[in-house]
C-alpha cells in the first residue's frame, strides 16, 4: 500500500503543474504514431523536457491534464521493482475511478531503472492504452530489451545535447546568415559552442557554473550509469580509462595500448574488462564512435575505430588536453553535429587521412575533411590531398572542408572541393 500511495502523490503532483517548457528542441514526439515511442540519449540531453513540451501539446489540443500519467523512475521515493509496475494501474483508476485508461497518456521517465520492465510496458500497450512513451539513458539495455518483448511495437527517437542552430535558439540569437554584424554573433557563438557544449542546461547558464555542473553529469553517469548498473569494482581503473579514452578522440583509440599501460603500473585487469568498459561507455551515450571505411562490411567492422565524447564540454570539464587544441575540439563538434542530424560518419585512412567519409540521406557517400584553419600553405596541402585521395578512392568527385576560415571553391586533381565556414554549414 506504500508504494501506491506514493504513486498518488506523485500523480497528483504533476496533474497540479505540467512543467513549461520555454525553448522548444527540433525534435517533436509524434502523438498519434500509435507506436510505443522511445527517446534515448544521455543523462541531462532534454529528454524529460521533450516528454513534458509533449505533455503541453497534449493539453492545448484538448486533453485533460488529468489524463496524463507521468512517472519519472529516478524519483528517490520509488522504490519499484517490475511485479510493482502495476501499481500504478490501480494507483491511477484509485484516484480517477471514471476515466478510462485507454483514452491516457502514459510517460514513463528513466525506465531502464527497473529490471524486467519491458513486460509490463508491453502488456500496458497491448491491453490498456496505445499512448506509451518512453525515455531511456541507456541504449544498449533498452534496444536489447525493445528487440525482444517489444520488437515492432516502438518507434525510437535519440536525443542529444542541443545541436548549434538549436544552441542559437537558446541564446536567442538570429540563425540566419545576414549580413556581417550577425555573422559575427554567430561565428562567436560558435567558438563558444565548440568549447562549453550543447547541454540545455549549460546553455541558459553563466559560464562560471559550467565546468562544476559538467562534472556533476560526469560523476553521475560513471557511478549510477556504470559502476551501480554493471558493477563494475574497479573504481580507479575505469577512470583511467575513461581518462585516457577521451584524450584520444580524433584518433584511432586501442584498448591494447591501455592494457598495457596498465599492466605496467601493476595493475590486475583483464582486457575483456576494458571490452566492458568500453561497451557501457558507449551504451549510456558517453562516446560516440566512428569506424574505417572499407567497401568490405566485414573489414569495416574489425577495423580500427574512433571515439569521441559526446560533448565537448564534458570533454573540456574532465581533461587539460584539448584546452588549446581547437582543432580536435572542431573534429569532435563536427562529428557530433552529423550524428545529431542523423548521418552515419566513417573515417578514411589509406596512404594519406580524410576524417569522414559521410553517409548522406540518399545513400550517396560525401569526403569530409575538418581544418580549423587553412591559412597555413603546407596544412592546405595536407587536407586538401587527404580529401582529394579519399574522393579517388570512393570514385566520387566532389568533396568538403569544413573550417572557420574563408569561403572558396578549388578544383584540386579533377575533384571539386567545396570550403564552407563550418557555423553556416551546420545552419
Amino acid at each position: 500500500m506504500k508504494e501506491i500511495e506514493t504513486i498518488k502523490v506523485l500523480i497528483a503532483n504533476y496533474h497540479k503543474s505540467i512543467k513549461k517548457v520555454f525553448v522548444s528542441r527540433d525534435y517533436v514526439l509524434p502523438l498519434t504514431l500509435n507506436k510505443i515511442i522511445t527517446v534515448i540519449g544521455p543523462r541531462r540531453s532534454g529528454k524529460t523536457a521533450l516528454l513534458q513540451f509533449a505533455a503541453q501539446k497534449l493539453v492545448k489540443d484538448g486533453v485533460k491534464a488529468t489524463q496524463i500519467i507521468y512517472i519519472n523512475f529516478e524519483d528517490e521515493r520509488l522504490l519499484l521493482l517490475a511485479k510493482d509496475l502495476d501499481k500504478i494501474l490501480q494507483a491511477y483508476s484509485e484516484m480517477y475511478p471514471n476515466q478510462e485508461l485507454a483514452d491516457c497518456y502514459f510517460f514513463f521517465d528513466e525506465i531502464q531503472n527497473v529490471d524486467g520492465w519491458e513486460k509490463f510496458v508491453r502488456r500496458v500497450y497491448d491491453t490498456v492504452s496505445s499512448h506509451v512513451f518512453l525515455t531511456g539513458s541507456n541504449a544498449k539495455l533498452l534496444s536489447s530489451e525493445i528487440a525482444t518483448e517489444l520488437r515492432g511495437r516502438t518507434y525510437t527517437i535519440e536525443l542529444l545535447p542541443l545541436s548549434f542552430k538549436e544552441y542559437l535558439r537558446f541564446k536567442k540569437i538570429d540563425t540566419q546568415w545576414l549580413d556581417t554584424k550577425t555573422q559575427a554573433k554567430i561565428n562567436a557563438a560558435f567558438l563558444q559552442f565548440m568549447k562549453e557544449g550543447g547541454f540545455p542546461e549549460i546553455a541558459l547558464l553563466p559560464s562560471e557554473f559550467h565546468k562544476n555542473i559538467l562534472q556533476d553529469y560526469y560523476h553521475v553517469m560513471m557511478y549510477r550509469d556504470m559502476i551501480e548498473r554493471y558493477g563494475f569494482s574497479q573504481v580507479g581503473v575505469l577512470k583511467y580509462f575513461l581518462k585516457r579514452m577521451f584524450e584520444c578522440i580524433t584518433t584511432p583509440f586501442s584498448v591494447n595500448k591501455v592494457f598495457n599501460e596498465l599492466k605496467s603500473q601493476g595493475y590486475k585487469i583483464s582486457k575483456n574488462t576494458l571490452y566492458e568498459y568500453l561497451d557501457a561507455a558507449i551504451a549510456i551515450f558517453f562516446c560516440s564512435t566512428s569506424t574505417k571505411f572499407s567497401h568490405s562490411i566485414l573489414k569495416q567492422e574489425l577495423s580500427e575505430k574512433k571515439y569521441y565524447a559526446i560533448d565537448n564540454g564534458l570533454l573540456n570539464a574532465l581533461t587539460f588536453a584539448f584546452k588549446d587544441d581547437w582543432g580536435a575540439m572542431l573534429e569532435n563538434t563536427v562529428h557530433l553535429e552529423f550524428r545529431k542530424k542523423g548521418l552515419k560518419t566513417f573515417f578514411y585512412k589509406g596512404n594519406k587521412e580524410c576524417d569522414f567519409v559521410l553517409e548522406q540521406t540518399d545513400g550517396s557517400l560525401l569526403p569530409v575533411q575538418v581544418c580549423y584553419d587553412l591559412e597555413n600553405p603546407d596544412t592546405r596541402k595536407r587536407e586538401f590531398a587527404g580529401l582529394t585521395e579519399a574522393c579517388k578512392y570512393l570514385n566520387v568527385k566532389n568533396g568538403v572542408v569544413l573550417t572557420l576560415s574563408a569561403a572558396e571553391d578549388v578544383v584540386v586533381e579533377d575533384i571539386n572541393i567545396q570550403v564552407i565556414h563550418v557555423a553556416r554549414y551546420f545552419l
